[in-house]
């Protein structure tokens, strides 16, 4: 007789496997440090299963990268639609947002170690820069779309604002990291009520 045959992971859950052993891994070595056989021990896979799900050790990186801020985005900008005061939306967009950057310090760092790499290396640079042209279109769409929804005039295009909203993401995580005094917790939506106010 035999036992109850175990069902065989979906590629999905794979994939998902794959991406928490890469940000375990990184987290704890770094990414230069880390080579596919590191993650694939991590998520009692073979070096195979990870090549089949991801290019390489530099899409890995991409992809936690871009999940990563697109969950953080659509976290911050989703109480524009859930709060119609637009001062209490925009405080907590940026008490979201510094939450978030309080939460996952260390993919911050990562951040900080992959534009390094990608300063210094021209194909992932290119791919960074793909990858961040994406994300600054979702984030562009997103501020576009708060916007409309409050009638808010913009002063600057919803383009060049996702590019500061971003940059001022990383700035007050460096900061942050530094030292955690300088940067109160309601200086991201501070600054954010400054963009936004007519």
């Amino acid at each position: 007789m035999t036992g109850p045959q175990r069902r065989r992971p979906s590629r999905a859950e794979t994939r998902r496997r794959i991406i928490d052993a890469a940000t375990a891994v990184f987290a704890r070595q770094g990414i230069a440090a880390t080579s596919l056989n590191d993650i694939a021990a991590e998520a009692g896979l073979t070096k195979g299963a990870v090549y089949s799900n991801f290019a390489g050790r530099d899409d890995l990186v991409l992809t936690i990268m871009e999940e990563h801020i697109v969950v953080r985005m659509e976290r911050a900008t989703t109480v524009f639609a859930e709060l119609a005061d637009l001062d209490e939306a925009t405080a907590e967009a940026g008490a979201r947002l510094l939450e978030g950057i309080d939460s996952d310090a260390t993919w911050h760092r990562l951040l900080l170690e992959y534009w390094g790499l990608a300063m210094r290396n021209p194909t992932v640079h290119s791919g960074l820069a793909e990858r961040r042209a994406r994300l600054r279109k979702a984030v562009t769409a997103a501020i576009s779309k708060a916007a409309a929804l409050h009638g808010v005039d913009l002063p600057l295009a919803p383009e060049h604002l996702a590019v500061v909203v971003l940059a001022l993401s990383n700035g007050l995580a460096v900061e942050r990291g530094v030292d955690p005094a300088a940067v109160p917790p309601t200086l991201f939506g501070d600054v954010l009520k400054l963009l936004v106010t007519p």
